[in-house]
């Protein structure tokens, strides 16, 4: 039966924004009459009933586009064409695909998937662009460039819109088109056009690069009042992020720093369990994230009762923190662990499983939806952050990527004035009087 070579051990994705996370045992709930195993006993009709499963079993409709009719007519129509060659059956399963107009399941060829298994790795070649296939508009957005990458010096910003590459236009493209286009050897070129905003058109030469995915950079950083900052930027949630983060915090901690800024700014996500692994570093107690399937089976992450630090905590956030970044920041808002600052998230509040197919290529499906522990939807919505911090356009461009976490950054310096106001409330310690047979507490600020 063609379910039975699928690899069971599959990767669960956020795919927001570069995809991607924990692990997800299989099984194979759809039975095959022996006429139709007959019929797609060749590969290419193999894999494609592979995809048409994989869906039919796991797939969350969150279009309104799936039924478990109008699915089954479709494999019928597809399993009793011929395929030339494997080319054409891919092209057939990123039709069948099409069909759901969700832009989060979609097919890869062993290419592509090899290439996505490296992108959460911790390594990667290209000009470090993380995109998103906008449902409404169809066009291809920057969800964010990568820190230190070719696309993050040349001043890509999230949000921006590829309108053309290499003087062909992204109308009608679909994002695998869009990286086939982008990626190549390291040092060669790609030109991007780009629309950002109502109607400024920004042309970028870009030079492939190797690009090192380090998550987390740190430093401690002086308050004006003196106090001393750890500043943490997560990058990225892959296989690195916790064990770098864990590292980051207690080096911080060692250099007596009096809080922390968490900025997850610009942070496309990616594993799922490495946000829930961070998480489970900032808070003590409390949920974490809850997802629920379409049979609505819930899972509930928890945090584990040892946490790193207690110390008061600012997380920065933007358009471009996605997946992931939002679970985090989600739950450290819901859980009163700290202060959100920045602006309202990019909204991607899905989860995607990535099954690995037995000819080499893959697929990612979207099997669930996640709620921060409010029990809030964020798909779509994203996350509102306690403290509004605007980042102009100009100031924007202004902003050198050495700049980032600095005095020099506008959203950064209301994040430490956040945590200010954090630190005078932890050392308001109460003291105790008495006046008769009242006892009152009086707080007075060391």
């Amino acid at each position: 039966m063609a379910s039975t070579r699928l690899r069971r051990i599959a990767l669960v994705a956020l795919a927001g924004a570069g995809s991607f996370a924990g692990t997800l045992v299989l099984s194979s709930d759809l039975l095959l009459h022996s006429s139709t195993a007959a019929i797609i006993s060749d590969s290419p009709k193999e894999v494609m009933d592979e995809a048409w499963q994989i869906v039919f079993r796991d797939y969350l409709d969150t279009t309104g586009n799936y039924s478990e009719e109008k699915w089954k007519t479709l494999r019928r129509d597809l399993l009793s064409k011929s395929y030339g060659n494997t080319k054409d059956a891919y092209e057939a399963i990123r039709g069948m695909l099409g069909t759901l107009d969700d832009p989060y399941t979609r097919f890869m060829d062993p290419r592509e998937f090899k290439e996505m298994e490296i992108d959460t790795s911790g390594e990667l070649s290209g000009v470090g662009i993380q995109l998103s296939l906008d449902k409404d508009s169809k066009e291809l957005v920057v969800v964010s460039p990568i820190d230190g990458s070719p696309a993050s010096r040349a001043g890509v910003q999230p949000q921006d819109v590829i309108t053309a590459i290499d003087g062909k236009s992204t109308r009608g493209m679909t994002t695998e088109d869009a990286v086939k286009l982008i990626r190549g050897k390291v040092g060669t070129k790609v030109v991007l056009e780009l629309r950002r905003g109502a109607g400024q058109f920004v042309t970028v030469d870009l030079i492939r690069d190797r690009i090192e995915l380090a998550a987390v950079d740190s430093s401690v950083n002086v308050a004006p009042n003196g106090a001393k900052v750890g500043y943490i930027r997560l990058k990225q949630f892959n296989a690195n992020a916790a064990k770098d983060m864990r590292n980051a915090i207690n080096e911080l901690s060692g250099e007596g720093v009096s809080g922390f800024v968490l900025d997850l700014r610009s942070n496309p996500g990616g594993l799922l369990m490495a946000s829930v692994e961070i998480a489970r570093q900032w808070l003590d107690e409390g949920v974490i994230v809850s997802s629920s399937t379409r049979d609505g089976v819930s899972d509930v992450k928890r945090a584990s009762g040892r946490a790193l630090t207690k110390a008061p905590l600012v997380v920065l956030v933007n358009e471009g923190s996605a997946s992931a970044s939002e679970i985090l920041s989600g739950a450290i808002q819901d859980n009163n662990r700290g202060v959100v600052v920045g602006k309202k998230t990019f909204g991607k509040g899905l989860i995607q499983s990535v099954r690995g197919l037995s000819d080499g290529s893959g697929m990612t499906v979207t099997i669930a939806k996640y709620l921060t522990p409010s029990g809030k939807d964020i798909h779509k919505q994203g996350i509102t952050p306690d403290v509004n911090a605007n980042l102009s356009k100009a100031q924007a461009q202004r902003l050198k990527f050495e700049d980032l976490g600095t005095r020099n950054d506008p959203q950064y310096r209301v994040a430490e004035s956040e945590l200010a106001k954090l630190l005078r409330q932890s050392n308001a310690k109460p003291e105790v009087s008495f006046e008769g047979d009242v006892q009152l507490n009086v707080f007075s600020a060391n």
